[in-house]
């Protein structure tokens, strides 16, 4: 028996009128982010289904970006000059900067030092985070509270605070039930199939 998320209830119990609403409240919003989406992938961004990211975002896409399923990335502030490899339903929040490419320092050339990212499922990175080259992988469940300054790989589940970002506690669950892409009004396809 499958059992109804609050989304569902919440779309279900609208009466005709309200959900006819809800669809023209989503139209362009869907839109916006179809057409960044496009835009990323014609630059050579692998980018999921019913993923939210900014047009200013999509265009500065490229072969190095790859993101899941369901995810809503709220920044342009991420490096793509190494891979950076995004989940499904992960969640990043606006201001959050994430560095995959360093120099090396011990070089008198000061060549670039490529390293990349990998951010597994799940994960919520809050608002006004930094997130710098030593870290190259998120685990599966992690949250990133705002503010925070990574600068090491996260366990999965695992909540991290402050600078240096460090475990302060685990995670009971993950956002399984929140159609992610609802945050910021881009779920018009779910809408209309709940």
């Amino acid at each position: 028996m499958k059992i109804t998320t609050k989304y569902e209830s919440n779309i279900q119990n609208r009466s005709q009128l309200k959900f006819y609403l809800g669809i023209l409240a989503r139209f362009r919003t869907y839109w916006k982010y179809a057409i960044a989406r496009k835009i990323a992938r014609n630059k050579g961004a692998n980018i999921g289904i019913e993923t939210i990211l900014s047009i200013k975002f999509s265009k500065l896409a490229n072969a190095n970006l790859q993101i899941g399923n369901h995810s809503s990335i709220q920044t342009e502030k991420i490096d793509l000059r190494s891979p950076v490899k995004i989940g499904n339903n992960v969640i990043i929040g606006s201001n959050t900067e994430i560095i995959s490419t360093s120099h090396n320092i011990d070089s008198i050339e000061w060549e670039h030092k490529y390293y990349g990212i990998q951010i597994e499922d799940y994960v919520w990175i809050a608002t006004n985070v930094l997130v710098l080259p030593s870290c190259r992988k998120i685990g599966y469940g992690a949250v990133i509270v705002s503010g925070s300054v990574v600068v090491k790989d996260v366990e999965p589940m695992t909540v991290i605070s402050v600078n240096p970002a460090k475990p302060f506690k685990f995670r009971v669950n993950v956002h399984s039930n929140l159609v992610v892409e609802s945050l910021l009004g881009g779920d018009l396809i779910t809408y209309l199939k709940t």
